[in-house]
């Protein structure tokens, strides 16, 4: 793909789960900081939306700018199937997957399911959600915490974000990019490396190069 500025869409929605839409938000934005030129929203029916948690956050555009975007990735949650429910929510959706990569996160997967982009694909989800998922025409599931068809990818289980992640970020940048980013969530003594801050490379630089673990 090409390497201009790209804009990447994390759809959420009431009774969402925090981590899957954090931890993206989070992980691609960790990406600037290794000099990709990327932009994140949150994109929602609403103004605002309410995690499972209780947790209220804005969002920063409608369902129907996902058609700008260059990455689409749906969060998870128990919220799922009011979602499923919503034609108005589904139909708002501009998806594309001859130009677009689009990612779920857990039982996001059914909203690409329902999208009709996981026929003839294998998907992978939440425990909870296969048997629903095995409902959908031409979808095969499978129990893996992450699957990838072209430019479609499922990941199943909340810390399956860096594998999702990881491989959006690879696809736009190289897996030199990937690898920068995930690096800094790893464990220390096991491969972290220092993380300096939201959008400032030079920074980040600094600190790596002073770095002692």
């Amino acid at each position: 793909m090409e390497t201009d500025m790209k804009k990447v869409a994390i759809v959420v929605f009431d009774r969402f789960t925090d981590l899957d839409a954090f931890m993206p938000w989070d992980l691609m934005y960790r990406a600037k900081a290794a000099g990709a030129d990327i932009e994140v929203k949150f994109l929602g029916k609403s103004d605002h939306v309410t995690a499972v948690s209780g947790l209220t956050v804005p969002t920063h555009g409608r369902l129907d700018e996902t058609k700008d975007s260059d990455i689409v990735i749906f969060a998870s949650g128990i919220g799922i199937p009011d979602v499923l429910a919503d034609q108005e929510f589904l139909d708002a959706l501009a998806l594309d997957e001859s130009k677009q990569l689009l990612g779920s996160m857990c039982g996001g997967a059914l909203i690409l399911a329902e999208k009709g982009l996981l026929k003839g694909k294998e998907a992978t989800t939440y425990p909870t959600y296969f048997d629903r998922l095995a409902q959908y025409e031409g979808v095969t599931p499978v129990q893996k915490g992450f699957v990838f068809n072209g430019n479609v990818a499922t990941a199943g289980g909340c810390l399956s974000a860096q594998l999702l992640c990881g491989w959006l970020l690879e696809q736009i940048g190289g897996r030199e990019l990937a690898d920068a980013v995930l690096s800094t969530i790893l464990p220390v003594g096991e491969g972290c490396k220092a993380f300096a801050g939201w959008g400032d490379p030079n920074a980040a630089k600094a600190v790596a190069a002073t770095a002692t673990v």
